[in-house]
């Protein structure tokens, strides 16, 4: 269930570094190799079945740095294998999960404690932070800003009328579980990802726990109380993540951010919406 790749560099200039496996960095690097030894469940790899194979890929990216000599560039790496006779299918990752729209790709993932890479366990102390992180890859499109515009927990992989739920992120784009917690966003590191730290909340303690979440893919330019990602300072109110010169379009988040004229309606001209799963994960007492 795991595959270590080596990868070697015979240009000087290259930082081994700045290598990713699909989400993942190097387990290890010189000045000319990176090595990545990793799960299968891990970084991102895309899974086909075929007949008696087993087919696993990702892409191998060179995140390069600005002014460099050596252009960014993928390549991409293909696994393949007999399919074992007891083999079947997971229908959840419960670190990482992607979805496709049009020529958006959209990832949500639990990550480790600074961000750096995926979370090494699915099972969190209550009160305890659980870094999320979504991103959005894009294609052809001019630059979009990820927002969440909803995030709820319930304790089945899809929401039934009857799930029993604990509200997360509502009312386009409000993080409430802030009012009452620690959890808020992070600072941007880049317009195409978006970042929480979320406080393990007190919710079907010691059962599987799934994140259903609505992410967001807009035009930088229209942000309205339709489309922000706001959290709640403790002692100070209602912050924009991207620019608290605006906090003005968080004052709803404790009444109604329903659009106020035609202008504020979603326009399909001006981004993408993409539901997500994240889970199953743990809350531990």
């Amino acid at each position: 269930n795991f595959v270590t790749l080596v990868w070697t560099d015979s240009r000087s200039q290259a930082d081994m570094s700045l290598f990713r496996l699909g989400n993942c960095f190097p387990t290890s690097f010189t000045h000319r190799e990176a090595v990545f030894t990793v799960d299968f469940s891990d970084c991102n790899f895309r899974r086909v079945v075929t007949g008696n194979q087993l087919i696993y890929s990702n892409d191998l990216t060179y995140m390069s740095p600005p002014n460099s000599l050596i252009p960014p560039y993928v390549q991409l790496v293909v696994c393949e294998y007999a399919k074992p006779k007891d083999w079947y299918p997971l229908v959840y990752e419960p670190v990482f999960n992607t979805y496709g729209l049009e020529d958006l790709v959209f990832h949500i993932g639990l990550m480790n404690a600074d961000f750096s890479g995926p979370a090494e366990s699915t099972r969190f102390p209550l009160g305890s932070l659980i870094p999320i992180m979504a991103s959005v890859e894009q294609q052809t499109h001019q630059p979009l800003l990820l927002l969440i515009d909803e995030c709820v927990a319930a304790t089945t992989p899809e929401l039934q009328p009857q799930s029993a739920l604990y509200p997360i992120i509502t009312n386009k784009g409000c993080l409430v579980d802030s009012m009452r917690s620690r959890s808020k966003f992070e600072p941007r590191q880049k317009t195409s990802e978006i970042r929480l730290s979320i406080q393990a909340f007190k919710f079907a303690l010691g059962e599987e726990v799934y994140i259903h979440c609505s992410l967001v893919a807009w035009d930088p330019s229209s942000l309205d109380r339709t489309k922000k990602a706001c959290h709640y300072v403790k002692d100070h109110g209602w912050e924009l993540l991207d620019n608290p010169i605006y906090n003005s379009l968080c004052d709803c988040c404790e009444s109604s951010c329903n659009a106020r004229m035609k202008r504020d309606l979603a326009s399909g001209e001006h981004g993408a919406v993409q539901k997500a799963v994240l889970g199953p994960l743990t809350i531990m007492d």
